[in-house]
C-alpha cells in the first residue's frame, strides 16, 4: 500500500535519489530536477507543506513539490517536478501525488497551481491552459505546455505574467 505524506526530516537523501532516477531517461527533463529540489529547500519560495512523498512499504516511491512563484506580484504556488520511481510507473503514484497536491494547495487557500507539463496528463487534473486565465508565462514560449488549476480561492482579477521561484532559472 502507498501511503502519501508530507516529506520529513530525513527524507531529503530518498527525495534527491527518486528524483534523480525518475528524470534520468525523460526526454524533456533538464537532468538537474533533483538539483532542483535541494535548491528550493534554502528558499522563501519553499514551504513544507507542499513537499509532499509517496511511501510504498517504507521506501520513498514518489515526490512532487509546489513552490511560490509570483504572478502580477501575487504569490501562488508553482507545481514541480513531480517524479515516481520508474520502477512503479503505471501504479497511480503519480495520480495520486497531483490529487494530494491539489488536495493540500486547496486546503491551504491557495488561489491556484501552475505548472509546465503535457496537457493530455495534466488535464485529467483539471489544468487548462493558463492563457484561458489571462496568465502568461513571461518571455518564454510554452504555449498550452504552461497551465493551470485554478481552486476555490480564486479571483479572476488574478492574471498577468507568472515567474517560477528563481532556482527554475538556474535549474528548470
Amino acid at each position: 500500500m502507498t501511503l502519501i505524506r508530507r516529506e520529513a526530516d530525513g527524507d531529503q537523501i530518498a527525495v534527491h535519489a527518486l528524483q534523480d532516477a525518475a528524470f534520468k531517461t525523460a526526454a524533456h527533463a533538464s537532468g538537474h530536477e533533483a538539483d532542483l529540489v535541494d535548491a528550493l529547500r534554502g528558499t522563501d519560495a519553499w514551504d513544507p507543506r507542499f513537499s509532499l512523498v509517496a511511501e510504498t512499504d517504507g521506501e520513498v516511491t514518489g515526490h512532487v513539490v509546489s513552490t511560490y512563484g509570483t504572478l502580477a506580484g501575487t504569490r501562488v504556488l508553482g507545481l514541480g517536478p513531480i517524479g515516481v520511481d520508474p520502477a512503479r510507473h503505471g501504479k497511480g503514484i503519480g495520480s495520486a501525488l497531483m490529487h494530494a497536491a491539489i488536495g493540500a494547495a486547496d486546503a491551504a487557500g491557495e488561489p491556484a497551481i501552475i505548472l509546465l507539463g503535457d496537457p493530455k496528463f495534466y488535464g485529467r487534473f483539471g489544468f487548462v491552459p493558463a492563457s484561458a486565465h489571462g496568465v502568461d508565462p513571461g518571455p518564454h514560449e510554452w504555449g498550452d505546455y504552461f497551465q493551470i488549476r485554478t481552486l476555490a480561492a480564486w479571483n479572476d482579477d488574478l492574471h498577468g505574467s507568472f515567474a517560477y521561484a528563481p532556482p527554475f532559472d538556474q535549474f528548470g
